[in-house]
This record gives structure tokens, C-alpha cells and sequence, in this order.
């Protein structure tokens, strides 16, 4: 692979993660208002759990793509992608 379009990659696969995971934040700091009013509220403990578990789904939407991500570009900078 030429050297423009092996940088041009890794400089995309960066934005996307870094944009992923800014995203991924936004939904953290907008969830956690519901898991605390969940909490105020008496919810039971199968209400926290789903929330909890909901929070777990967004952060494995991050690490996933994350770990693709990086293997994709181990992958790129050895060259085997043509």
C-alpha cells in the first residue's frame, strides 16, 4: 500500500474511534441523570440492573470498535492490505 493512502487511513481510523468514543461520553453524561433518578426513586434492584446493563452495552459500543480498529491499522501497516 502507498504511503499517502496507509496515513490517510490511520489518520480516518483515528478520527473515527476519537469520534466514538466523544459520542459514546455524550450518552454516558446523559444516562447518568436516569440511573440517579432510578435510584432517588426507590426503583428495585431489576430497574438498576437494566440500567446498569444498558450502560454496559454503550461502553462495549466503544471498546469493540475500538479493538477493530487498532487491528485494522496493525493490519494496514504491515502491508498486507492492497
Amino acid at each position: 500500500m502507498s504511503g499517502g493512502l496507509s496515513s490517510f487511513l490511520a489518520v480516518i481510523l483515528r478520527a473515527g474511534a476519537l469520534l466514538l468514543v466523544a459520542n459514546e461520553v455524550r450518552g454516558l453524561i446523559l444516562a447518568a441523570p436516569i440511573l440517579y433518578g432510578m435510584y432517588q426513586a426507590g426503583g428495585s434492584l431489576m430497574a438498576i440492573w437494566l440500567g446498569v446493563c444498558s450502560l454496559g452495552g454503550i461502553a462495549l459500543s466503544v471498546a469493540v470498535p475500538m479493538i477493530a480498529a487498532a487491528r485494522l491499522q496493525k493490519f494496514a501497516r504491515a502491508g498486507n492490505l492492497t
